[in-house]
Protein backbone atom coordinates (compact mmCIF):
# COMPACT_ATOMS: atom_id res chain seq x y z
CA UNK A 1 0.00 0.00 0.00
CA UNK A 2 2.83 2.44 0.90
CA UNK A 3 4.28 1.54 -2.51
CA UNK A 4 0.96 2.22 -4.13
CA UNK A 5 1.37 6.01 -2.54
CA UNK A 6 4.56 6.58 -3.90
CA UNK A 7 3.64 5.83 -7.39
CA UNK A 8 0.01 8.10 -7.70
CA UNK A 9 0.78 10.73 -5.54
CA UNK A 10 3.44 12.09 -8.15
CA UNK A 11 1.35 11.98 -10.58
CA UNK A 12 -1.62 13.79 -9.17
CA UNK A 13 0.78 16.58 -8.50
CA UNK A 14 1.69 16.15 -11.76
CA UNK A 15 -1.54 16.52 -13.21
CA UNK A 16 -3.04 19.44 -10.77
CA UNK A 17 0.06 21.04 -12.45
CA UNK A 18 -1.02 20.92 -15.88
CA UNK A 19 -4.74 21.48 -14.98
CA UNK A 20 -3.57 24.87 -12.97
CA UNK A 21 -1.34 25.74 -16.08
CA UNK A 22 -4.21 24.81 -18.57
CA UNK A 23 -6.55 26.89 -16.76
CA UNK A 24 -4.15 29.91 -16.68
CA UNK A 25 -3.81 29.46 -20.59
CA UNK A 26 -7.57 29.54 -21.30
CA UNK A 27 -8.53 32.35 -19.10
CA UNK A 28 -5.38 34.86 -20.14
CA UNK A 29 -6.18 38.14 -21.56
CA UNK A 30 -5.96 38.96 -25.37
CA UNK A 31 -3.55 41.57 -25.83
CA UNK A 32 -4.18 44.90 -27.84
CA UNK A 33 -3.70 45.15 -30.92
CA UNK A 34 -2.46 48.00 -32.69
CA UNK A 35 -2.21 48.95 -36.51
CA UNK A 36 1.15 50.29 -37.69
CA UNK A 37 0.56 53.54 -39.57
CA UNK A 38 0.93 53.38 -43.15
CA UNK A 39 4.39 54.64 -44.57
CA UNK A 40 4.26 57.32 -47.43
CA UNK A 41 7.78 57.17 -49.67
CA UNK A 42 8.69 60.94 -50.57
CA UNK A 43 9.84 60.99 -54.27
CA UNK A 44 11.20 63.56 -56.45
CA UNK A 45 8.67 64.96 -59.12
CA UNK A 46 8.05 67.17 -62.26
CA UNK A 47 4.75 68.36 -64.00
CA UNK A 48 4.82 67.37 -67.84
CA UNK A 49 4.15 69.88 -70.17
CA UNK A 50 4.26 69.84 -73.94
CA UNK A 51 7.39 71.67 -75.71
CA UNK A 52 9.35 71.92 -78.97
CA UNK A 53 13.09 70.08 -78.55
CA UNK A 54 15.80 70.92 -80.79
CA UNK A 55 17.47 67.51 -82.07
CA UNK A 56 21.50 67.27 -82.28
CA UNK A 57 22.73 64.30 -84.21
CA UNK A 58 25.77 63.23 -82.73
CA UNK A 59 28.71 61.75 -85.28
CA UNK A 60 32.83 62.23 -85.36
CA UNK A 61 35.31 62.59 -88.50
CA UNK A 62 38.70 63.46 -89.70
CA UNK A 63 39.31 66.82 -90.97
CA UNK A 64 40.33 66.84 -94.57
CA UNK A 65 41.53 69.60 -97.24
CA UNK A 66 38.41 69.93 -100.13
CA UNK A 67 41.16 70.79 -102.75
CA UNK A 68 44.87 68.84 -102.08
CA UNK A 69 46.90 67.88 -104.61
CA UNK A 70 50.95 67.35 -105.73
CA UNK A 71 53.15 69.53 -107.28
CA UNK A 72 54.81 68.10 -110.73
CA UNK A 73 57.21 69.83 -112.53
CA UNK A 74 56.47 70.02 -116.51
CA UNK A 75 60.18 71.10 -117.56
CA UNK A 76 63.22 69.40 -116.48
CA UNK A 77 66.41 70.85 -115.54
CA UNK A 78 67.93 72.03 -112.46
CA UNK A 79 66.57 74.22 -109.11
CA UNK A 80 68.01 77.24 -108.47
CA UNK A 81 65.69 78.79 -106.45
CA UNK A 82 63.25 77.89 -103.54
CA UNK A 83 60.97 80.61 -102.24
CA UNK A 84 60.99 80.59 -98.19
CA UNK A 85 56.81 79.89 -98.30
CA UNK A 86 57.97 76.61 -100.03
CA UNK A 87 59.00 74.50 -96.66
CA UNK A 88 56.90 72.16 -94.90
CA UNK A 89 53.93 73.98 -93.22
CA UNK A 90 54.46 77.56 -95.28
CA UNK A 91 51.81 79.53 -96.21
CA UNK A 92 51.62 80.44 -100.30
CA UNK A 93 49.12 83.05 -102.11
CA UNK A 94 47.35 82.25 -105.16
CA UNK A 95 50.03 82.57 -108.34
CA UNK A 96 52.79 83.19 -105.90
CA UNK A 97 56.02 81.82 -107.22
CA UNK A 98 57.74 78.76 -104.86
CA UNK A 99 60.35 77.31 -107.69
CA UNK A 100 62.65 77.93 -110.01
CA UNK A 101 64.20 75.76 -112.66
CA UNK A 102 67.21 76.25 -114.65
CA UNK A 103 65.70 78.58 -117.66
CA UNK A 104 69.11 78.62 -119.57
CA UNK A 105 68.10 76.22 -121.93
CA UNK A 106 64.67 76.92 -122.32
CA UNK A 107 66.20 80.68 -122.83
CA UNK A 108 68.22 79.42 -125.84
CA UNK A 109 64.85 77.42 -127.40
CA UNK A 110 63.25 80.32 -127.17
CA UNK A 111 66.09 82.49 -129.37
CA UNK A 112 65.99 79.46 -131.56
CA UNK A 113 62.79 79.85 -132.39
CA UNK A 114 61.99 83.15 -132.69
CA UNK A 115 65.18 83.24 -135.21
CA UNK A 116 62.97 80.59 -136.94
CA UNK A 117 59.72 82.36 -137.25
CA UNK A 118 61.56 85.49 -138.72
CA UNK A 119 63.25 82.59 -141.53
CA UNK A 120 59.96 80.99 -142.61
CA UNK A 121 58.34 84.71 -142.27
CA UNK A 122 61.00 85.63 -144.86
CA UNK A 123 60.38 82.30 -146.98
CA UNK A 124 56.56 83.21 -147.11
CA UNK A 125 57.00 86.82 -148.21
CA UNK A 126 59.34 85.63 -150.68
CA UNK A 127 56.56 82.70 -152.12
CA UNK A 128 53.56 85.09 -151.85
CA UNK A 129 55.54 87.90 -153.92
CA UNK A 130 56.38 84.79 -157.01
CA UNK A 131 53.20 83.55 -156.81
CA UNK A 132 51.44 86.92 -157.45
CA UNK A 133 54.14 87.59 -160.49
CA UNK A 134 53.64 84.16 -161.65
CA UNK A 135 49.67 84.99 -161.57
CA UNK A 136 50.12 88.33 -163.47
CA UNK A 137 52.12 86.95 -166.51
CA UNK A 138 50.66 83.12 -167.02
CA UNK A 139 48.01 85.26 -169.22
CA UNK A 140 50.60 86.71 -171.41
CA UNK A 141 51.54 82.65 -171.86
CA UNK A 142 55.00 83.63 -170.47
CA UNK A 143 55.54 80.35 -169.03
CA UNK A 144 53.66 77.27 -168.35
CA UNK A 145 51.26 76.38 -166.38
CA UNK A 146 53.17 74.06 -164.23
CA UNK A 147 55.23 76.70 -163.20
CA UNK A 148 52.32 78.55 -161.87
CA UNK A 149 51.62 75.74 -159.85
CA UNK A 150 54.99 75.10 -158.36
CA UNK A 151 54.72 78.39 -157.16
CA UNK A 152 51.23 77.95 -155.46
CA UNK A 153 52.59 74.74 -153.61
CA UNK A 154 55.72 76.76 -152.16
CA UNK A 155 53.28 79.47 -151.20
CA UNK A 156 51.13 76.35 -148.72
CA UNK A 157 54.53 75.14 -147.95
CA UNK A 158 55.72 78.50 -146.71
CA UNK A 159 52.51 79.50 -145.02
CA UNK A 160 52.79 76.08 -143.00
CA UNK A 161 56.56 76.73 -141.89
CA UNK A 162 55.28 80.07 -140.79
CA UNK A 163 52.46 78.05 -138.72
CA UNK A 164 55.39 75.22 -137.44
CA UNK A 165 57.35 78.31 -136.55
CA UNK A 166 54.72 79.74 -134.50
CA UNK A 167 54.09 77.16 -132.22
CA UNK A 168 57.55 76.49 -131.80
CA UNK A 169 57.55 79.84 -130.37
CA UNK A 170 54.63 79.47 -128.22
CA UNK A 171 56.03 76.29 -126.95
CA UNK A 172 59.15 77.77 -126.32
CA UNK A 173 57.89 80.39 -124.40
CA UNK A 174 55.40 78.25 -122.67
CA UNK A 175 58.52 76.10 -121.30
CA UNK A 176 60.45 79.11 -120.67
CA UNK A 177 57.48 80.48 -118.37
CA UNK A 178 57.00 76.83 -116.70
CA UNK A 179 60.90 76.98 -115.14
CA UNK A 180 58.71 79.65 -112.53
CA UNK A 181 56.39 77.25 -110.18
CA UNK A 182 53.52 78.89 -108.89
CA UNK A 183 51.01 78.26 -106.75
CA UNK A 184 47.30 76.95 -108.13
CA UNK A 185 45.64 78.66 -105.45
CA UNK A 186 45.73 79.78 -101.97
CA UNK A 187 46.81 77.36 -99.61
CA UNK A 188 50.09 75.85 -97.30
CA UNK A 189 52.37 73.01 -97.65
CA UNK A 190 51.76 69.54 -96.55
CA UNK A 191 55.16 68.51 -97.30
CA UNK A 192 58.23 69.49 -99.30
CA UNK A 193 60.63 66.74 -101.28
CA UNK A 194 63.01 69.08 -103.35
CA UNK A 195 65.20 71.81 -102.45
CA UNK A 196 67.99 73.59 -104.69
CA UNK A 197 70.61 71.77 -106.58
CA UNK A 198 68.10 68.70 -107.33
CA UNK A 199 67.43 67.62 -110.81
CA UNK A 200 63.84 67.63 -111.78
CA UNK A 201 61.84 66.39 -114.47
CA UNK A 202 57.88 66.00 -115.42
CA UNK A 203 56.69 63.59 -112.96
CA UNK A 204 58.68 64.22 -110.29
CA UNK A 205 56.79 65.61 -107.14
CA UNK A 206 58.20 68.24 -105.70
CA UNK A 207 55.30 68.57 -102.77
CA UNK A 208 52.18 67.81 -101.34
CA UNK A 209 50.09 71.11 -100.91
CA UNK A 210 46.78 72.36 -99.80
CA UNK A 211 43.78 74.80 -100.27
CA UNK A 212 42.98 76.61 -96.80
CA UNK A 213 39.37 77.72 -98.13
CA UNK A 214 37.61 74.87 -97.08
CA UNK A 215 37.97 72.04 -94.67
CA UNK A 216 35.65 69.10 -95.41
CA UNK A 217 34.97 66.20 -92.86
CA UNK A 218 33.55 62.84 -93.72
CA UNK A 219 30.20 62.04 -90.92
CA UNK A 220 28.87 58.71 -90.77
CA UNK A 221 25.34 58.84 -89.36
CA UNK A 222 23.14 55.65 -88.02
CA UNK A 223 20.07 54.77 -90.32
CA UNK A 224 17.57 55.55 -87.35
CA UNK A 225 19.07 58.87 -87.07
CA UNK A 226 18.35 59.62 -91.09
CA UNK A 227 14.31 60.43 -89.65
CA UNK A 228 15.73 63.93 -87.80
CA UNK A 229 17.80 65.66 -90.24
CA UNK A 230 17.13 67.13 -93.23
CA UNK A 231 20.14 66.36 -95.92
CA UNK A 232 21.33 68.17 -98.66
CA UNK A 233 19.92 65.57 -101.83
CA UNK A 234 19.11 67.80 -104.61
CA UNK A 235 21.30 67.63 -107.91
CA UNK A 236 21.75 71.65 -107.69
CA UNK A 237 21.77 71.96 -103.88
CA UNK A 238 25.43 73.17 -104.14
CA UNK A 239 24.54 76.43 -106.60
CA UNK A 240 23.59 78.55 -103.30
CA UNK A 241 24.73 78.35 -99.65
CA UNK A 242 20.92 78.36 -98.26
CA UNK A 243 21.64 77.91 -94.30
CA UNK A 244 18.09 76.82 -94.08
CA UNK A 245 18.85 73.83 -96.80
CA UNK A 246 21.98 73.03 -95.45
CA UNK A 247 21.58 71.62 -91.49
CA UNK A 248 24.35 73.64 -89.44
CA UNK A 249 26.74 71.58 -87.62
CA UNK A 250 29.05 72.06 -84.70
CA UNK A 251 32.90 70.48 -84.85
CA UNK A 252 34.77 70.35 -81.46
CA UNK A 253 38.11 69.11 -81.39
CA UNK A 254 41.44 69.48 -79.30
CA UNK A 255 44.63 71.46 -80.26
CA UNK A 256 47.44 70.55 -77.59
CA UNK A 257 45.51 70.88 -73.89
CA UNK A 258 42.89 72.85 -75.27
CA UNK A 259 39.09 72.48 -76.89
CA UNK A 260 37.81 74.32 -79.61
CA UNK A 261 34.53 74.95 -81.36
CA UNK A 262 34.17 75.38 -85.66
CA UNK A 263 30.83 75.58 -87.11
CA UNK A 264 29.95 74.64 -90.36
CA UNK A 265 27.43 73.57 -92.59
CA UNK A 266 26.49 69.65 -94.03
CA UNK A 267 27.14 70.78 -97.67
CA UNK A 268 26.57 67.03 -99.67
CA UNK A 269 25.50 63.50 -99.01
CA UNK A 270 27.15 60.86 -100.55
CA UNK A 271 25.44 58.69 -102.97
CA UNK A 272 25.62 55.33 -101.41
CA UNK A 273 25.75 53.47 -97.61
CA UNK A 274 29.20 52.24 -96.64
CA UNK A 275 29.49 48.87 -97.45
CA UNK A 276 31.63 47.93 -94.26
CA UNK A 277 29.68 49.83 -91.42
CA UNK A 278 26.32 50.17 -93.68
CA UNK A 279 26.18 53.77 -92.43
CA UNK A 280 25.38 56.50 -94.41
CA UNK A 281 28.50 59.67 -94.83
CA UNK A 282 27.49 63.24 -95.28
CA UNK A 283 30.40 65.21 -96.16
CA UNK A 284 30.49 68.60 -93.35
CA UNK A 285 32.12 72.20 -94.71
CA UNK A 286 33.92 74.84 -93.20
CA UNK A 287 35.25 77.99 -94.25
CA UNK A 288 38.74 79.11 -93.57
CA UNK A 289 39.40 76.59 -90.99
CA UNK A 290 43.35 76.45 -91.29
CA UNK A 291 43.52 80.44 -90.31
CA UNK A 292 43.98 82.35 -86.82
CA UNK A 293 41.06 84.70 -87.48
CA UNK A 294 41.87 85.79 -83.43
CA UNK A 295 44.07 85.21 -81.18
CA UNK A 296 41.50 83.12 -79.04
CA UNK A 297 41.02 80.91 -82.18
CA UNK A 298 42.68 77.71 -82.85
CA UNK A 299 43.03 77.01 -86.23
CA UNK A 300 42.35 73.48 -87.55
CA UNK A 301 44.88 70.82 -88.59
CA UNK A 302 44.46 67.93 -90.72
CA UNK A 303 43.57 64.77 -90.27
CA UNK A 304 42.09 65.88 -86.65
CA UNK A 305 39.84 63.72 -85.05
CA UNK A 306 36.62 65.66 -83.98
CA UNK A 307 33.48 66.00 -82.80
CA UNK A 308 30.31 66.88 -84.84
CA UNK A 309 26.80 67.40 -83.35
CA UNK A 310 24.67 68.40 -86.54
CA UNK A 311 21.51 70.31 -85.78
CA UNK A 312 18.24 68.17 -86.60
CA UNK A 313 14.52 68.87 -87.00
CA UNK A 314 13.20 70.45 -84.61
CA UNK A 315 10.62 68.41 -82.78
CA UNK A 316 7.03 69.63 -81.60
CA UNK A 317 3.95 68.76 -79.06
CA UNK A 318 6.21 66.51 -77.27
CA UNK A 319 7.63 65.77 -73.78
CA UNK A 320 11.16 65.87 -72.63
CA UNK A 321 12.13 63.87 -69.43
CA UNK A 322 15.33 62.88 -67.69
CA UNK A 323 17.03 59.00 -68.98
CA UNK A 324 16.58 58.54 -64.96
CA UNK A 325 12.82 58.62 -65.18
CA UNK A 326 12.36 55.99 -67.79
CA UNK A 327 12.17 52.20 -66.87
CA UNK A 328 12.53 49.08 -69.31
CA UNK A 329 12.98 51.84 -72.24
CA UNK A 330 9.29 52.39 -72.41
CA UNK A 331 7.71 53.02 -69.27
CA UNK A 332 7.46 55.52 -66.88
CA UNK A 333 5.82 56.03 -63.74
CA UNK A 334 3.04 58.45 -63.09
CA UNK A 335 1.89 59.61 -59.68
CA UNK A 336 -1.99 60.07 -59.74
CA UNK A 337 -4.29 62.94 -58.30
CA UNK A 338 -4.83 60.53 -54.77
CA UNK A 339 -1.13 60.48 -54.51
CA UNK A 340 -0.07 56.73 -55.47
CA UNK A 341 1.59 55.23 -58.67
CA UNK A 342 0.89 53.97 -61.87
CA UNK A 343 2.79 52.30 -64.56
CA UNK A 344 2.45 53.91 -67.70
CA UNK A 345 4.00 52.49 -71.66
CA UNK A 346 5.19 55.59 -73.86
CA UNK A 347 6.50 55.93 -76.83
CA UNK A 348 10.12 57.71 -77.36
CA UNK A 349 11.10 59.06 -80.41
CA UNK A 350 14.83 60.45 -79.20
CA UNK A 351 17.14 60.00 -76.68
CA UNK A 352 19.91 62.63 -76.39
CA UNK A 353 22.04 62.74 -73.52
CA UNK A 354 20.28 62.93 -70.60
CA UNK A 355 17.07 64.10 -72.39
CA UNK A 356 14.39 61.38 -73.09
CA UNK A 357 11.51 62.68 -75.70
CA UNK A 358 8.36 61.28 -75.63
CA UNK A 359 5.61 61.97 -78.30
CA UNK A 360 2.42 59.55 -76.48
CA UNK A 361 1.83 57.93 -73.96
CA UNK A 362 1.52 61.16 -71.67
CA UNK A 363 -0.66 64.03 -70.98
CA UNK A 364 0.03 67.75 -69.93
CA UNK A 365 -0.30 68.51 -66.36
CA UNK A 366 0.04 64.77 -65.28
CA UNK A 367 3.04 64.23 -62.48
CA UNK A 368 5.76 62.46 -63.37
CA UNK A 369 7.96 60.43 -61.09
CA UNK A 370 11.35 60.89 -61.52
CA UNK A 371 13.07 58.87 -58.26
CA UNK A 372 14.19 55.26 -59.19
CA UNK A 373 12.04 52.87 -57.29
CA UNK A 374 13.20 49.78 -56.83
CA UNK A 375 9.61 47.71 -56.83
CA UNK A 376 7.34 49.77 -58.36
CA UNK A 377 4.20 48.18 -57.73
CA UNK A 378 0.65 49.73 -59.03
CA UNK A 379 -0.93 51.54 -55.72
CA UNK A 380 1.95 52.83 -53.84
CA UNK A 381 1.40 55.82 -52.22
CA UNK A 382 3.89 58.33 -52.73
CA UNK A 383 4.28 61.58 -51.10
CA UNK A 384 5.86 64.06 -54.62
CA UNK A 385 7.97 67.00 -54.28
CA UNK A 386 8.86 69.33 -57.21
CA UNK A 387 12.09 71.58 -56.78
CA UNK A 388 11.65 70.78 -53.21
CA UNK A 389 8.73 71.84 -52.33
CA UNK A 390 6.06 69.40 -51.42
CA UNK A 391 2.51 68.82 -52.96
CA UNK A 392 -0.16 68.30 -50.28
CA UNK A 393 -2.90 67.68 -52.84
CA UNK A 394 -2.84 67.63 -56.86
CA UNK A 395 -5.31 70.93 -56.51
CA UNK A 396 -3.43 72.73 -54.73
CA UNK A 397 -0.08 72.19 -56.30
CA UNK A 398 1.59 75.32 -58.56
CA UNK A 399 1.48 75.03 -61.87
CA UNK A 400 4.79 74.31 -62.33
CA UNK A 401 6.53 72.78 -66.03
CA UNK A 402 9.90 71.84 -65.77
CA UNK A 403 12.25 74.29 -67.33
CA UNK A 404 15.33 72.28 -69.33
CA UNK A 405 18.82 73.54 -68.33
CA UNK A 406 20.18 75.32 -70.68
CA UNK A 407 21.59 73.22 -73.62
CA UNK A 408 18.14 71.26 -73.92
CA UNK A 409 16.18 71.60 -76.78
CA UNK A 410 13.32 73.86 -75.74
CA UNK A 411 10.88 76.47 -77.30
CA UNK A 412 12.89 79.09 -76.21
CA UNK A 413 15.16 78.78 -78.39
CA UNK A 414 18.40 78.14 -76.07
CA UNK A 415 21.62 75.97 -77.45
CA UNK A 416 20.43 72.50 -77.21
CA UNK A 417 22.60 70.20 -75.12
CA UNK A 418 24.52 67.61 -77.79
CA UNK A 419 25.77 64.73 -75.34
CA UNK A 420 26.03 61.60 -77.55
CA UNK A 421 22.47 59.62 -77.50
Amino acid sequence: MQTLLKGIVPLGFLGLCVGIASFMMMTKPEPSRRIPPEETLTVQAMRLMRQEYQVVVPSQGIVQAKTRTTVIPRVSGEVIWVSESFRSGGYFKEGESLVQIDPSDYETALSTAEARLLASQASLELARLTHERNQEIIEEKLIPRAELDLSAANLKVAESDVQSAQASLDRAKRDLDRTWIKAPFEGRVLSQNVDIGQNVSPGIELADIFATDYAEIRLPLRNDHLDYVSLPEAPDSGSVMNPSFFPEVRLTGKVGTQSTDWIGRVVRTQSAYDAKSRELFVIAQIDSPFAQTKQSDLPLKLNQYVNAEIQGDRLKEVYVIPRSALRNNSEVIIINEEGTIARRSVKVVWKQGEDIVISEGISDRELLCLTPILFASEGIRVKPLIEGESLPTLEESPDRPREPKAGKGNSSGSEPKTKDS
